[in-house]
C-alpha cells in the first residue's frame, strides 16, 4: 500500500479523503500574494507602466477587477484550514466534494454520465460529466461559486470539476479511485 492510499478510510464502501492542509497552506499563500499584488496595481500603477501597459488608468481598472473577482478567493481557501471534513467521500449513494469553493453537496451517482480527464494549463481536472448541470448550479450557495460552476460548464461541459489540489492524494490515483467506483456503479 502506498503513502497515498493510507490517507483514505474505507468503512461499509465508503471512502474518505482527507483535505491537505500543507496544500491549502501553500495555495492560500499564493491567493494572498496574487490579491496583494492587485492592490499594488491600484496603489502604485505607475511602477508598473511598461511598453504593453502605458496608461496607468488601465493598470488600475485591472487591480480593480481583480481585487473584486479574486478578493474573496483566499477567504474560502482559509476556511478549509479549519474544515474538519472529509475532503471527498465516495460511497453508495455518490461523490461528496469538499475540496473547493464549488462544492455543492453529493453528486449522485445517477445524474453521473461519465468522467473525463482535462488538462487545463498546468493542471489536472477531472470533470464529472452529468446530464443535469442546472441541478447543480443551482445549488450554489455563494455568487463565485455559482459564476465558477458556470465557467466550468462553458469550458468543460459540466459544472462539477474536481482536482486533487486540496486533498491528501495524488492525481492519477484519484482518477483511478473515482473512475472505478463509478464503473462499480453504472
Amino acid at each position: 500500500m502506498n503513502q497515498t492510499t493510507k490517507t483514505k478510510t474505507m468503512m461499509n464502501d465508503k471512502i474518505e479523503i482527507p483535505l491537505s492542509k500543507v496544500k491549502i497552506t501553500f495555495i492560500l499563500t499564493g491567493a494572498v500574494i496574487f490579491i496583494g499584488l492587485s492592490i499594488f496595481l491600484i496603489i502604485r500603477p505607475e511602477l508598473l507602466l511598461s511598453s504593453l501597459f502605458s496608461n496607468k488608468s488601465i493598470l488600475r481598472i485591472i487591480g480593480i477587477a481583480a481585487v473584486i473577482y479574486f478578493g474573496s478567493y483566499p477567504i474560502f481557501i482559509a476556511r478549509k484550514l479549519f474544515d474538519k471534513k472529509a475532503g471527498l467521500t465516495i460511497d453508495e449513494n455518490g461523490i461528496m466534494d469538499n475540496s473547493g469553493y464549488t462544492s455543492v453537496g453529493i453528486i449522485e451517482w445517477q445524474d453521473i454520465t461519465g468522467i473525463r480527464r482535462v488538462k487545463a494549463a498546468s493542471n489536472k481536472i477531472l470533470v464529472i460529466q452529468t446530464d443535469v448541470p442546472d441541478k447543480y448550479i443551482g445549488r450554489a450557495k455563494y455568487f463565485i461559486s455559482k459564476r465558477a460552476m458556470k465557467e466550468n460548464l462553458k469550458s468543460y461541459g459540466s459544472p462539477l470539476v474536481i482536482t486533487s489540489k486540496a486533498l491528501k492524494i495524488k492525481f492519477n490515483e484519484l482518477e483511478n479511485l473515482i473512475k472505478t467506483e463509478f464503473e462499480k456503479r453504472k
